[in-house]
């Protein structure tokens, strides 16, 4: 079997000003200028290696997405698109959204993924108006123009034109894909540069507004050579993924799909995630196709294993070819962590290490990996070959910011934007904390620390770490979901929490006294900037129109605190309701 992972390499520069620089000493290797090259390559190498297959029987060769692609980019030459007028896609992940991507990046035209939740669960589409007014889109794809006519009404106009897969009355896709290609498709071919436009992608808003990320194909690229490098395996074993994370967040769109791309993989598209109404579909997915790595965010952890526990059959199954388990796009809790390596243990008959990463959707989105197997959780790596990391001290925590050629040139029409993003060196600006898992020895790589914004001081100026105590309220716990924390200026720390509907249910007697136990224990011996000392669940999930939670699942915590500032006030009461919990030993 050949190696996961390169052994990590990295240098380390100290500044005068307590700056500390970090690079990997492997350079960058050579890699291909644009993602449409990526699938000319392995269409000529493997024509009938299978590149995608959905749920319902779909399936693409690499040599048919070929030829859709050019076919596609045919008809979105004749339509007028271009470098400056680009393709929205409502929809969520499919063949077809897959296949009006590959055509995009053939012809050199930008494709817009527009999150399902801001084009279907919105109530308003105010989000969606937006992003449709800063790219002006020349042509918007929906898969189902019923499901999604009330977001094409919102962001039709400007001459864009609107297809659909089925249900519209509009161009549909196989309308599209019957185009013959001409040589204007190898001209456009041609006429790609390293530093056009592929994506753009919005932000989650987990810190403000969404704002349109420019991704190049140099971007994209570059930071697929990176991930060769580290992990190469991938040379000799064409990853096979069974993956859920949608296309529109650069986690699953980026980091994932460009993977299965760049290394001749396949994708085996998963139409669930981690809600109750869907896990089943996930669940369905892995059982019906073994990947070789598997990719997911806490959540989804979260939702899997204990249905991993509960049946052991499934878990040998989904454990029996896997190279490496890896999550990203949130801290993961340790008691999570555990359960998984147990797991492992029980039931694989190969070593699985449990790996991830750190990156965001400026940087295509790697940055850091834990590419080694004795990574512990929380541990997000070193940096990859090519990037620079920068370690700037800020007041009890210490700023990642980032150079490579993975970075992006800013954001879409804001210039404004795009010049606070950076510092006079040029480094990104990430605003995420991190501190290092031995200072001694900066090859066992970074710690994520929280986001440097979130953090708040009690009344005693005691500071708190709101991604360390919120880790270990949810380790502790083991039955939640999510939590906000509050306590800004007072003399304690209270938390928001949501129940994950795998672990517990609502309406379970015993509960709250196993909720107050934990308080309990995760309190015994910390300090008061450690403590949680009374929960209230919430009953109502968090809500997007509301900015509570991001399209990616992420809690804002401010936004959260300011509307339900009701529930804030229950919660640091004199006298807490019977609704609140307390820590045993406050009760």
């Amino acid at each position: 079997m050949s190696q996961t992972f390169a052994t990590p390499r990295v240098v380390r520069e100290f500044r005068r000003d307590g700056t500390i620089v970090l690079r990997s000493a492997e350079p960058l290797g050579p890699h291909e200028d644009h993602l449409a090259q990526m699938l000319r390559r392995w269409a000529a190498a493997t024509p009938e290696a299978v590149l995608v297959t959905d749920p319902g029987g779909g399936r693409v060769t690499y040599a048919e997405a070929r030829r859709a692609a050019d076919a596609l980019a045919q008809a979105f030459l004749d339509r007028g698109l271009g470098p400056d007028r680009g393709v929205m896609v409502l929809s969520g992940n499919s063949i077809a959204h897959l296949l009006v991507t590959l055509g995009a990046y053939t012809a050199g035209v930008p494709v817009v993924p527009a999150s399902v939740a801001y084009s279907a669960l919105s109530a308003d589409h105010h989000q969606l108006r937006a992003m449709a007014q800063l790219v002006r889109p020349g042509l918007v794809f929906a898969d189902d123009g019923e499901a999604f006519g009330p977001a094409l009404a919102a962001v039709a106009g400007n001459g864009a034109q609107v297809v659909t897969q089925r249900h519209g009355t509009a161009q549909t896709l196989d309308e599209l894909a019957g185009t013959t290609a001409t040589d204007d498709v190898e001209r456009a071919y041609a006429a790609i540069t390293t530093d056009a436009v592929a994506k753009v992608l919005f932000t989650s808003g987990s810190t403000g507004a969404p704002k349109g990320v420019v991704n190049t194909h140099a971007m994209l690229c570059a930071n697929q050579q990176m991930l060769r490098q580290i992990w190469p395996f991938l040379a000799d074993e064409p990853p096979v993924l069974v993956d859920w994370l949608p296309w529109s967040h650069t986690f699953g769109g980026n980091h994932n799909l460009h993977l299965v791309l760049a290394n001749g993989g396949t994708l085996h598209i998963d139409d669930g995630k981690p809600a109750p109404a869907l896990f089943g579909r996930t669940l369905a997915a892995l059982r019906a196709n073994a990947p070789t790595v598997y990719f997911n965010v806490p959540a989804g952890y979260g939702a899997l294993v204990p249905a991993l526990e509960a049946d052991r059959e499934l878990a040998a199954h989904v454990l029996s070819r896997l190279r490496m388990l890896f999550y990203a796009a949130a801290a993961l809790p340790q008691a999570l962590w555990d359960r998984l390596a147990v797991l492992v243990a029980d039931v694989a008959d190969h070593p699985v290490p449990m790996t991830s990463s750190w990156g965001t959707t400026e940087t295509a989105p790697a940055v850091t990996s834990a590419h080694f197997g004795d990574g512990r959780c929380g541990c997000i790596g070193v940096p990859l070959p090519g990037d620079t990391v920068k370690l700037v001290p800020d007041g009890d925590k210490v700023e990642i910011r980032v150079a490579g050629p993975n970075v992006t040139p800013g954001y879409l029409h804001r210039p404004d934007l795009t010049a606070r993003a950076f510092d006079d060196e040029g480094f990104y600006r990430s605003g995420d904390a991190v501190r290092f898992v031995d200072p001694a020895e900066p090859s066992r790589g970074l710690m994520f620390d929280g986001r440097i914004a979130e953090d708040f001081k009690l009344s005693t100026g005691t500071w708190v770490s709101v991604a360390a105590v919120r880790g270990a309220l949810l380790s502790h716990a083991g039955v939640l979901a999510d939590a906000v924390l509050a306590g800004h200026d007072r003399d304690e720390v209270t938390a928001l929490a949501w129940l994950n509907p795998a672990e517990a249910a609502a309406g379970d007697p015993a509960l709250r006294g196993r909720l107050a136990a934990a308080l309990a224990a995760m309190n015994a011996g910390a300090g008061s900037s450690a403590r949680v000392t009374r929960l209230l669940l919430c009953t109502d999930p968090p809500d997007l129109d509301a900015g509570e939670i991001t399209d990616k699942g992420y809690i804002n915590q401010r936004a959260v605190l300011d509307r339900r500032a009701d529930l804030v006030a229950r919660l640091q009461a004199d006298r807490p309701g019977p609704e609140v919990i307390v820590a045993d030993h406050e009760g």
